[in-house]
């Protein structure tokens, strides 16, 4: 493949799009920064785009040479949007795509898992992203930060269950390398941090960083299920309580080398990103 032209990141102000955007930007390439309301970020070209609105699709893949996918927040049947616009963008000169999904979700798995599976036979290069869950969890404005903050607890049904946490900034960093290396990966990569922590862990580790205490409590499958459906749709929120489900059953307990065999530095730790994060109160 010839030298990068431009890249179109989809949801460019997103936790990991942001990222991407300001990376690929950061390096010299030319970037299209595409989102809802076409908020500029420093280096790129904002550009409308909705999934939702495939009015917007066309000037979002005008000139645009790959891509990278964030797809539909909350959507439990992201596909039927973001095939019919994988269609069109290959149409449309796109001849690579890196796509944002989940370790917990295989190929021909449920959600984002159809888009993964699609990909090989739409792009000549193309690599699906499966992190680990986000650091970013424990900050911001996600549910575990609020219930942090405000009740000095993390609930999970996660049980005594491992995972991988990974820092956002890795996650883009490999994102930059996919879109931007010579070849593309061609494969699915499992993101992880370098450690395969417990929910317990984290409280310990937040606890420890900004002094004020924080626990782990566990609830059953179906009592956070019903906690997320109080904010999302049911059948989202199932999905969720599953991979807690899961996790406690040790599908996450694992690490990988993928960040620094793609970007030649090893991953943040969990201690590292509550020093940063959450040590002022954030």
């Amino acid at each position: 493949m010839t030298a990068p032209g431009t890249t179109l990141v989809i949801g460019a102000t997103g936790t990991t799009g942001r990222r991407v955007a300001t990376g690929l930007a950061a390096e010299g390439h030319s970037v299209k920064a595409a989102g809802r309301s076409a908020t500029p970020v420093e280096g790129a070209r904002a550009v409308r785009f909705d999934w939702d609105e495939p009015g917007t699709w066309g000037e979002a893949v005008d000139g645009v040479d790959r891509v990278y996918l964030v797809p539909p927040i909350g959507s439990s049947d992201p596909a039927a949007a973001m095939l019919p616009f994988l269609r069109r963008a290959r149409t449309a000169g796109v001849r690579r795509a890196v796509l944002l999904s989940s370790s917990a979700i295989p190929a021909g798995g449920p959600a984002v898992g159809r888009v993964h599976q699609a990909l090989p036979d739409l792009f000549e290069q193309w690599a699906v992203l499966r992190p680990s869950w986000f650091m970013q969890n424990f900050a911001g404005a996600m549910p575990h930060a609020r219930s942090i903050r405000e009740e000095g607890v993390i609930r999970t049904a996660s049980g005594d269950g491992r995972v991988g946490f990974i820092d956002a900034d890795d996650i883009a960093a490999v994102a930059v390398r996919a879109l931007t290396g010579e070849r593309a990966p061609n494969t699915d990569l499992i993101i992880t941090g370098p450690q395969a922590l417990s929910y317990d862990d984290v409280a310990a580790t937040v606890t420890e960083v900004t002094g004020r205490p924080v626990a782990h409590r566990n609830l059953t499958f179906e009592q956070l299920r019903d906690r997320w459906a109080a904010e999302i749709p049911l059948e989202f929120a199932t999905m969720l309580a599953g991979m807690d489900r899961a996790i406690a059953d040790g599908a996450e307990d694992r690490t990988t080398d993928t960040v620094e065999r793609l970007t030649g530095r090893p991953p943040g730790t969990l201690r590292a990103f509550v020093e940063r994060e959450l040590r002022c109160g954030s």
